[in-house]
């Protein structure tokens, strides 16, 4: 065999030994179906029990068989899963021993007694704290009580020393003013009498006898005290039917018929009458006059209450 020249084209060389490899073609086949032949009959044959006891506890996986030949490109292991170890055994506790019935029944007794021991205390406690909360209300309900009933008493007695304060400033009031006018009356009285006392004393003096020495001389005229008498009156206001009752004044007054004095010479026994004559006496100034125009400085007349009806 002649070599390829140098940069020429490559060409495969001929094979001359072609019946010798046609021949180990045909021998190679023929082991091959021995193998499977036998292979096949020892299948067939029945199995032979084997038994085995494993004491090891661990348990490893045998290896997987080698994969047939793959021409494609193997894939990448996945990661081994590591698996968890077997839980331990539980490990029972050993039976406890029987408790004699006796002595159980006494536990039990025991520990009932203990619990309604304590139920009871308990029951006291909150009874006793209940107690004490409702003193305590009671405490305070009556102390506030007690201070608005001061605080009443208080502005009560206050309000009553306002008012009699009050009473007090107003009755002094009154009975200055009440003196005030008294006073006023008695000096525009005793001015008046002085001024008909100046004047009667006056005339006396020159020897005449005008209207004031005839108003002070001679008897009462019946007429002109009757005219008084029923002008008083008309002025009494009095309830009582007592027609014993009878008063006896004696009446002064100017030549005007203003009075100004009265003197009670004899009482009826009733001051409310005496009172009623009175109060008439003084609404029925000025009095009336006699015909001729003049009047009596002082006057005495009796006032029976059954002539007065």
């Amino acid at each position: 065999m002649k070599s390829a020249t140098a940069g020429g084209p490559y060409k495969v060389p001929r094979q001359r030994n072609g019946v010798r490899a046609g021949s180990l073609a045909v021998a190679v086949h023929a082991v091959l179906l021995l193998f499977l032949w036998v292979g096949v009959s020892w299948q067939n044959n029945d199995p032979v029990e084997v038994q085995a006891e494993i004491w090891d506890m661990k348990v490893q996986d045998a290896a997987p068989p080698a994969p047939p030949a793959d021409p494609t490109p193997e894939p990448e292991p996945e990661p081994e899963v590591v698996k968890p170890p077997p839980p331990a055994p539980k490990v029972e506790a050993p039976p406890e021993p029987k408790e004699d019935p006796e002595i159980a029944l006494q536990r039990i007794k025991k520990k009932k007694l203990e619990e309604e021991r304590l139920e009871k205390l308990e029951q006291a406690r909150l009874k006793k704290e209940a107690d004490e909360k409702e003193k305590l209300l009671a405490k305070q309900k009556a102390e506030q009580k007690a201070k608005a009933d001061k605080e009443k008493a208080d502005q009560e007695e206050k309000e009553e020393k306002e008012k009699a304060l009050a009473a007090e400033k107003e009755k002094k009031k009154a009975a200055a003013e009440k003196l005030a006018k008294e006073k006023a009356d008695k000096a525009a009285k005793d001015k008046a009498f002085a001024a008909e006392m100046s004047r009667i004393t006056g005339a006396a003096a020159k020897g005449t006898t005008g209207t004031a020495a005839q108003s002070t001389g001679g008897r009462t005229d019946g007429g002109y005290a009757a005219a008084i008498k029923a002008k008083i009156k008309s002025n009494l206001v009095y309830g009582a039917d007592d027609d014993s009752l009878s008063a006896s004044y004696v009446i002064t007054q100017l030549p005007t018929g203003e009075i100004i004095g009265m003197r009670k010479t004899k009482s009826s026994g009733s001051t409310a009458y005496d009172n009623a004559i009175e109060n008439a006496i003084t609404k029925s100034s000025p009095l009336p006059k006699k015909k001729d125009g003049t009047v009596e400085r002082e006057i005495t007349l009796d006032f029976k209450l059954k002539e007065m009806h």
